[in-house]
């Protein structure tokens, strides 16, 4: 398919455009993509996603307002495509103008599909979004700052229970096996169950041992088919399959002594949710609240709201996980002196999200800590791990995120009652006992204070631990103790609570539509991640379009710039 080329001198007696000319307000969505879709959009930008043989394609300027506007109306593909074909304003915004002319009347909605898959093959999967990034810095509304946060996106398909899960993946490796593979892994399937269906046996569910009969017939179904895979060469489907089923019945089930396989009381750590889609995990946004999907990670320019990055990542993931890529832009151009793998989970690391964090509340503006130019990130107490800290002290950033004060389950002394001693490496108690620290390999250590703790007349307020009170010390522990120092200043509580709350408005931009917004459209991570890109995108087109875009000789201009 070669690419399509859209008319770019419009028709001045066009009546669509006539009158959405004089209908439409010059800072509306459609009206800047009218004026300056050529210049956001030109055909010539997805030029290395065509063939130089083949028929013309849509246009992919029309293609790509299309995508734009079906994100920011919360549309389906059908929809969207209807929506194309029947709304004057998206014509309008097209630039395809009325249905006499020569522009595009219609497409199907698959040519939506194409060009999705079109963008994850080639080599800059995210340009719809890196346009909107790169005009809003060309206009000078993207400083130094980033404001960082995640909101949970609820995944495309059914979480499954552990019969369904065994059974569907049993199902998916039957489907990718060929033809006498297939009839191999069927000898061996002694439950009488032939898979054929997704629908469960039909059993007395109030029986409980024919529950637990059904479970362990499954899973030795399963077991079986693993068995007769164990040591051949498999094409990859066949391998994925394998793989998947192999951790279903691993992450679910525990064999009794008697050899009987039965439902685990307990939820493995990172538990497949769907054999549809395996990449999507159980979440939790607080203790309280729980959700099964992904959690969309963005990155905002406080003072002009423009989003500047996406991730989107399981929803078991911690939000310090991705802040470093969140905001590679600001790394690139700092030298980091003392680089932090922040990709290794901490003992030091605080909550995901702490249930007393007061992020919604909008405080007036106050003193400034962070000078107007200078580059800070903020963040609520996920991001403040003493491993993020220490990388953005490295790379000459200031932190604006809150780091989470020390905690203790039944209101017993917490650790910062304890004197941590890093030059000594010691520990001293509230009752002046005072422990050396044991550090492991990697730098983190825990101070025993063991028997000291028999007779201390302190002990009802500090442990109820038989083995005595023990206080970990992390190898960030002091970069952590200056950031909660730090936070008790009042210039630092003005600033964060004047900058931090804003990307709370910019999530609630990106999930007021329902479709699309907080209920992903598609399965798998690496497609969700795109489609949340796409999305940032359009609603960075509408914060640009209520900021006043306009294309200048030189490049891009606001009305606030």
């Amino acid at each position: 398919m070669t690419l399509g080329l859209a008319e770019r001198q419009g028709d001045l007696l066009d009546e669509v455009n006539r009158f959405c000319e004089q209908a439409l307000p010059e800072n509306s969505v459609y009206a800047v993509l009218h004026r300056e879709r050529d210049r956001l959009f030109p055909d010539e930008m997805f030029a290395d996603l065509f063939s130089s043989r083949g028929r013309r394609s849509v246009p992919p300027s029309v293609v790509a307002t299309v995508m734009v506007l079906q994100r920011l109306e919360g549309l389906s593909d059908r929809e969207a495509v209807d929506r194309y074909c029947f709304d004057n304003r998206w014509r309008y915004a097209a630039g395809v103008g009325g249905y006499d002319g020569d522009g595009w009347g219609s497409f199907a909605h698959t040519v939506l599909v194409d060009m999705r898959a079109r963008l994850a093959a080639s080599s800059r999967p995210r340009r719809i979004f890196e346009v909107t990034l790169q005009a809003a810095k060309a206009a000078g509304l993207v400083g130094a700052k980033r404001v960082l946060d995640s909101t949970p996106l609820y995944d495309a398909v059914a979480t499954m229970d552990t019969l369904t899960l065994i059974r569907s993946a049993i199902r998916g490796l039957l489907r990718v096996a060929d033809v006498q593979l297939e009839a191999e892994l069927r000898a061996v399937l002694v439950s009488g169950d032939d898979y054929a269906s997704n629908s469960k046996p039909q059993i007395d569910w109030d029986d409980r041992s024919a529950r637990e009969q059904l479970i362990d017939s499954r899973a030795r179904d399963a077991r079986a088919c693993l068995a007769l895979l164990d040591d051949r060469e498999l094409t990859e489907p066949v391998q994925q399959a394998a793989e998947l089923l192999a951790s279903v019945i691993g992450q679910d089930l525990e064999q009794t002594e008697g050899g009987v396989f039965r439902i685990a009381r307990r939820v493995a750590k990172d538990r497949i949710i769907s054999t549809v889609d395996p990449e999507a995990r159980h979440g939790h946004k607080t203790s309280a609240r729980g959700f099964d999907g992904y959690k969309g990670h963005v990155a905002v320019d406080p003072d002009s709201e423009i989003v500047t990055d996406t991730v989107v990542s399981a929803g078991n993931v911690g939000d310090a996980a991705v802040a470093e890529d969140l905001i590679d832009d600001l790394l690139d151009k700092h030298h980091t002196s003392s680089p932090a793998d922040t990709g290794t989970e901490q003992p030091d690391e605080p909550d995901d999200e702490p249930d007393d964090e007061p992020d919604d509340e909008a405080v007036g503006e106050g003193d400034r800590a962070v000078g107007a130019e200078d580059p800070a990130v903020y963040g609520d107490a996920a991001y403040g791990s003493g491993a993020f800290l220490d990388l953005l002290a490295g790379a000459n950033i200031a932190s604006g995120c809150k780091t989470q004060p020390p905690t203790a389950a039944g209101g017993l002394f917490t650790k910062d009652r304890f004197v941590i001693d890093l030059g000594a490496d010691t520990v001293t108690c509230p009752g002046q006992l005072t422990v050396p620290i044991r550090r492991g390999r990697e730098g983190d250590g825990i101070a025993y204070f063991g028997e000291g703790c028999a007779h201390c007349p302190l002990r009802a307020q500090c442990t109820t631990a038989a083995g005595g009170r023990t206080v970990s010390v992390g190898r960030h522990e002091q970069r952590l103790a200056d950031a909660r120092a730090e936070q008790q200043q009042p210039e630092w509580v003005a600033d964060y609570r004047a900058t931090r709350p804003k990307v709370e408005r910019k999530l609630g931009h990106l999930m007021r539509r329902k479709h699309g917004g907080r209920r992903a459209r598609v399965r798998g991570k690496d497609k969700v991640d795109a489609d949340f890109n796409l999305l940032a995108a359009a609603v960075n087109l509408a914060r640009l379009t209520t900021l006043g875009l306009r294309s200048t000789g030189t490049g891009w201009a606001t009305a606030t710039a």
